[in-house]
């Protein structure tokens, strides 16, 4: 991994075990993450990603949002549970909900059932691209950007178990959303300017 998506991986895993809560990193299988890259156009990073710290069993915790990172070996089936394959091929085009085949789905909200997904359409210098989410249960799928890049989605989902420590895990009131909203914001504008501004966080 390079340093920026190596930072926020140990911010992230810092932030577990500074609240005490369990989460597993694994190291994906080369070969499969070869078979990704290929089938889905998967970009350097998020395949450095896989390799170094597969979410095996990893949901951040919010008074906002429960975000499940998908492990490498339920990506092939996670993209077919939302219609993005056609006899074991990419669709090669949108579907009729808006759903686009370079839309890849990399993790969950476990309060809502969003999706959150990379744009492999738009990489980057980094080898990387932005990361976006989507309200599920609509006529249309409407994306809405979470993060510029996937190293900066896992710095922002790092920032959010930081500032959630205190916070209760369970019932939580408006109040307290409405708190922890207000202080997140500040921190991803350090970041992602680009984020703060589409207001998915806030």
């Amino acid at each position: 991994m390079d340093s920026d998506l190596a930072e926020a991986v140990s911010a992230l895993r810092e932030s577990f075990r500074s609240r005490r809560i369990d989460a597993s990193f694994g190291r994906a299988e080369p070969q499969l993450v070869a078979t990704l890259k290929t089938k889905f156009k998967l970009p350097r990073r998020y395949r450095d990603f896989l390799i170094e710290a597969d979410p095996i069993r990893v949901e951040t915790r919010t008074p906002a949002e429960r975000v499940r990172l998908i492990p490498s070996l339920e990506l092939v089936e996670e993209q077919k549970g939302h219609s993005l394959l056609d006899s074991g091929s990419a669709l090669d085009k949108p579907s009729a909900n808006g759903w686009r085949p370079n839309w890849i789905i990399v993790g969950h909200s476990t309060l809502l059932g969003d999706p959150y997904f990379l744009d492999t359409s738009l990489p980057d210098a980094e080898g990387d691209c932005p990361v976006y989410t989507a309200m599920s249960g609509t006529e249309q799928w409407k994306p809405r950007l979470c993060a510029s890049s996937f190293a900066l989605f896992v710095r922002i989902l790092a920032i959010g178990m930081e500032l959630a420590e205190g916070f209760a895990e369970e019932n939580i009131d408006v109040d307290d959303e409405s708190v922890f909203r207000e202080t997140f914001g500040p921190r991803i504008r350090q970041y992602d300017p680009a984020a703060l501004k589409a207001g998915h966080w806030t």
